[in-house]
């Protein structure tokens, strides 16, 4: 199976690294992928945690834009947008999805992760769930991963059973099984409030 190379971008703001950007492009074999994506990433923290300036808080360390063929989840929807999207977001709601942008690593240094932004917490962005579970599993201080989605139209529940047809574009992280079954079809909203006995409008 053909596999494009793995590609990540990492962030600061000082001699250290670029004040752009920078791509790392490398092509394993079949066998050493999973292995090498990992290494590199943790490669990647700790050449930052050596540098005496830190990344800002709740930003992205670095974000990783490979997807492959097969996934249990759906990738993000524009790989390249990875990691640059704002870090901090709503929580949760709105009952459906319109696309995933990307899935997200926070990692927390009063739980062991390096502190790159001090005391404040960061996270690892990536276009595809399965590196972004890995990472999670490995990392010190890392949390499960999150998915970061855009809700074009949504459901509001202002109160527990009533529930208003949202029309406003909305950004949020979701628990990762939310997505099963919550993709936005054109007819997902008005057949959910017919069911809770709201009138779609």
């Amino acid at each position: 199976m053909h596999r494009s190379g793995l590609r990540f971008r990492f962030f600061n703001d000082h001699s250290c690294w670029s004040a752009r950007p920078v791509i790392l492009v490398v092509r394993p074999t079949l066998q050493l992928w999973s292995q090498m994506r990992l290494l590199l990433l943790l490669a990647i923290l700790l050449s930052q945690a050596a540098c005496a300036k830190k990344i800002e808080a709740f930003s992205p360390a670095f974000a990783d834009d490979s997807v492959s063929a097969v996934s249990r989840y759906p990738n993000a929807v524009a790989p390249a947008k990875v990691g640059a999207h704002r870090g901090p977001a709503k929580s949760g709601a709105g009952y459906f999805y319109d696309e995933v942008l990307e899935y997200r690593v926070w990692l927390h240094p009063e739980n062991g992760a390096k502190p790159l932004a001090g005391d404040k917490d960061y996270f690892a962005a990536f276009a595809q769930y399965e590196p972004a579970l890995r990472f999670s599993e490995t990392t010190p201080g890392a949390e499960p991963p999150l998915v970061l989605v855009r809700q074009i139209e949504s459901i509001n529940e202002p109160s527990p059973g009533v529930f208003e047809w949202t029309r406003e574009e909305r950004i949020t992280e979701w628990r990762v099984e939310w997505l099963l079954d919550n993709h936005r079809e054109p007819d997902s909203i008005s057949k959910f409030l017919s069911g809770h006995g709201t009138p779609g409008k």
